[in-house]
């Protein structure tokens, strides 16, 4: 599980752990890394906890541990793409090591690697792929024209472009691969977790504690849909389920179940995305 090291995927993983699963956590901080299995084996001291190098902003570092686990050549059950930034309120346009717009390649292209990287293990390991999807998606699409948002740099829709292409990938990862079962799924809103820290940064204490009270769910029910996701009875070859709060706008409350939702029912939208991912990370091998 990717993202595991802290926030949603923290809580997540010591779900996980407790209920006897060996994790194993890439990690971009080995001393984060340290301090979440610690904090996992507090609650679950027998949890089998293994930590790995990964950096979603270098292509570089997916490919080696791609490379890693590929000739290790053991079975991977279940793959959880969870790790995402959103640097929303941050008006500066970051761009990584390889020349992404940095929401772009650690949400999606550096995901979608991971999952190319991984395909023969994962096939053979008949495996189930869970992703974090994000309510953004709701409202913001795939910016085709400017996938880079080189031209107006706006966080928020470079933040939902790139959810939103990961979730087509996920989509379209399910229809050429019928060995594999795919699960959708997406939190709502976490008011806990470190999400959109520069906008965190100017709310006023109080405000912040209205909003953890009245808005969102606490990160024990926001991991509900994912664990749902892992959990569920699903069939292989399927069109993916989508696991999310049922509250109003899917920002909170109990999860629910159902058909991907409309934004990522677009079969051409899926595949152009599949290609993209295919492109851009077999050039940068070459």
């Amino acid at each position: 599980m990717t993202g595991a090291s802290s926030g949603l995927g923290l809580e997540l993983a010591r779900r996980l752990g407790a209920a006897g699963a060996e994790l194993v956590m890439p990690v971009r901080s080995r001393e984060r890394g340290d301090r979440a299995a610690d904090h996992i084996r507090a609650a679950a001291p027998a949890a089998s906890i293994e930590l790995r190098d990964l950096d979603l902003a270098s292509l570089a570092s997916v490919r080696a541990l791609t490379a890693r686990l590929t000739a290790e050549d053991r079975p991977i059950d279940v793959l959880v793409l969870n790790a995402g930034i959103a640097l929303i309120g941050d008006r500066e346009r970051h761009v990584t090591e390889d020349g992404f717009e940095r929401h772009f390649q650690t949400n999606f292209l550096a995901h979608a690697a991971l999952v190319l990287g991984l395909l023969s293990v994962l096939e053979r390991s008949r495996a189930r792929v869970v992703v974090q999807c994000s309510i953004a998606s709701t409202v913001v699409g795939v910016r085709w024209g400017d996938l880079q948002f080189e031209r107006r740099y706006r966080p928020f829709r470079a933040y939902g472009s790139s959810k939103t292409a990961l979730g087509l990938f996920a989509v379209e990862l399910a229809r050429r691969m019928p060995g594999l079962t795919v699960a959708l799924a997406h939190p709502g809103i976490a008011p806990e977790t470190g999400i959109a820290p520069d906008i965190r940064a100017r709310v006023r204490d109080d405000l912040r504690e209205l909003a953890l009270r009245r808005i969102g769910n606490r990160p024990a029910q926001a991991v509900t849909p994912a664990l749902r996701g892992i959990v569920a009875d699903l069939p292989a070859g399927a069109a993916p389920m989508s696991f999310s709060p049922a509250g109003w706008c899917g920002m909170a409350g109990p999860s629910r179940a159902g058909r991907a939702p409309r934004y990522l029912r677009d079969p051409l939208g899926a595949t152009e995305v599949w290609a993209l991912a295919e492109e851009l990370t077999a050039r940068l091998r070459n």
